[in-house]
């Protein structure tokens, strides 16, 4: 391996690990309010949606019926391997029909 690359590798894994340790250090240091702790607490979720939804949006009708019909299981039942399980089934079934 070239003396850059493993630099660039190195280099990307210790600014990685300085900021999760950088934020975690600063949680220990924050006294969190009931609405803080709730925004913390929507926040995977938030993300996850961001990263999902344009990539189900943009891959066609069958993922993008997928991707809501994968939201509703999980919001209604709270069972995310249900979800997961019913949301796999629905783009198989949702690209064969459509």
């Amino acid at each position: 391996m070239r003396a850059e690359v493993a630099a660039t590798i190195l280099g990307m894994a210790l600014l990685t690990y300085a900021t999760r340790a950088g934020g975690l250090w600063l949680m220990g240091r924050i006294t969190t309010t009931p609405r803080l702790d709730a925004w913390l607490r929507s926040l995977p979720g938030a993300i996850l949606a961001a990263l999902v939804a344009p990539a189900a949006l943009a891959a066609g009708p069958a993922e993008a019926l997928a991707a809501a019909l994968t939201a509703l299981v999980a919001a209604r039942t709270g069972n995310l391997l249900g979800a997961l399980i019913v949301g796999v089934a629905a783009v198989y079934a949702l690209r064969h029909l459509l």
